[in-house]
């Protein structure tokens, strides 16, 4: 694994506006000078991981649930059986995305799993692969996010449209949501994009319902389940007709609190990092809110002094404590893998990039090859 500083192609500005990346330059966030170079057996290891990190999560939920400890997940109480059900019953998930620390020779080490309202969806499954088209067409990419995605979609029940929400007016989100209807129309269904301020709620039917009360009897919903659980609605999940994507059980996936659990079940796993909830005997770690996003409220310890801390607006919840393991660093970058998952199975990656050693949503997208 090696970073590579390269030319950018003179009109990508265009070419990334066109295929939909409209904040391509925020922060930097997609500047196409440098990229990274990967081997096919760093690919194989990154892609095996990743496979053995959902089947540890899948195994670990199973015991949660049976040992009654959704509770240690941030769920709340009222909720436990629905989601416990929503597991059993096997309700379909889309996609999630693993966030890895991997520098080309020791095994990767998950940080954290985005399990329920990952983004950073288009740049990884098209913006980047043009750009391999175009600047290493010789080469080839972990990357089949696009045609997985669509056939995901594909084997979904067949319950007419699909509302994919999100909150429109974040740009990032509702680029995320316009590049999965897109796959959604590609797959053959139908559906098209609400604004989750228009969702509403039909008492009769017991159904959630557009801003035109028709019913949404499939919804894709790009907004944390954390969040839906303490809205002024959240009742209505407890018993309504809506199949939601992703179904509750991700919830439990993407508590950071999983982390704790996973090391208790599976200690010394070489793809899991120490983690408890409390430092125990760390003397250097990161400790990480049960619910967070974009980095928000982490904060590194090295030897018990600090040593980078972001803020934010999480914590309420509790913490974990996961034992440090510093980003590699190439040419003062340091880079995390986004490894995703689409309908259980490994997909393909995208890489972030920082200066700090705490990936935030300013964190810039650089593309690879292999």
């Amino acid at each position: 694994m090696e970073r590579l500083r390269i030319a950018p192609r003179a009109d990508y500005v265009r070419r990334v506006e066109a295929q939909g990346l409209s904040f391509h330059a925020r922060s930097g966030y997609w500047t196409e000078d440098a990229c990274y170079r990967l081997t096919t057996d760093e690919v194989e290891t990154i892609e095996s991981a990743t496979a053995e990190l959902e089947s540890l999560y899948c195994e670990a939920l199973d015991r949660v649930i049976e040992q009654g400890r959704l509770g240690e997940l941030a769920v709340p109480t009222e909720f436990h059986d629905v989601l416990a059900s929503s597991w059993r019953s096997g309700a379909p998930s889309l996609y999630g995305r693993f966030d890895l620390a991997y520098d080309g020779h020791s095994p990767p080490k998950l940080l954290e799993y985005n399990a329920d309202t990952p983004t950073s969806l288009l740049e990884s499954a098209v913006i980047q692969w043009t750009w391999r088209e175009d600047v290493h067409p010789e080469a080839d990419q972990f990357n089949s996010i696009h045609e997985r995605l669509i056939a995901a979609w594909a084997k979904l029940p067949e319950q007419g449209p699909v509302a994919v929400a999100c909150l429109t007016d974040q740009e990032e989100d509702w680029v995320c949501s316009a590049y999965l209807l897109d796959t959604l129309v590609q797959s053959g269904r139908g559906g098209a994009i609400v604004d989750l301020a228009d969702v509403g709620w039909d008492p009769t039917q017991q159904i959630f319902v557009d801003e035109s009360s028709c019913p949404i009897r499939q919804l894709f919903k790009l907004y944390p389940w954390e969040w839906l659980m303490r809205e002024e609605f959240g009742p209505h999940l407890l018993n309504c007709r809506t199949l939601f994507i992703e179904p509750m059980y991700k919830a439990a996936f993407s508590c950071k609190g999983m982390l704790a659990l996973l090391w208790e079940y599976f200690s010394h796993h070489p793809n899991l990092l120490e983690t408890h909830r409390s430092p125990a005997s760390l003397t250097s770690y990161a400790r990480k809110p049960l619910l967070s996003r974009e980095g928000q409220n982490i904060t590194l310890v090295r030897e018990r002094v600090k040593v980078e801390e972001l803020g934010g607006d999480y914590g309420e919840e509790g913490y974990v404590y996961q034992a440090l393991c510093p980003l590699p660093s190439f040419d003062g970058a340091h880079p995390v893998i986004g490894s995703w998952i689409v309908a259980g199975e490994p997909a393909g990656i995208g890489i972030r990039e920082s200066s700090g050693l705490i990936t935030t949503d300013q964190s810039r997208f650089v593309p690879h090859w292999f």
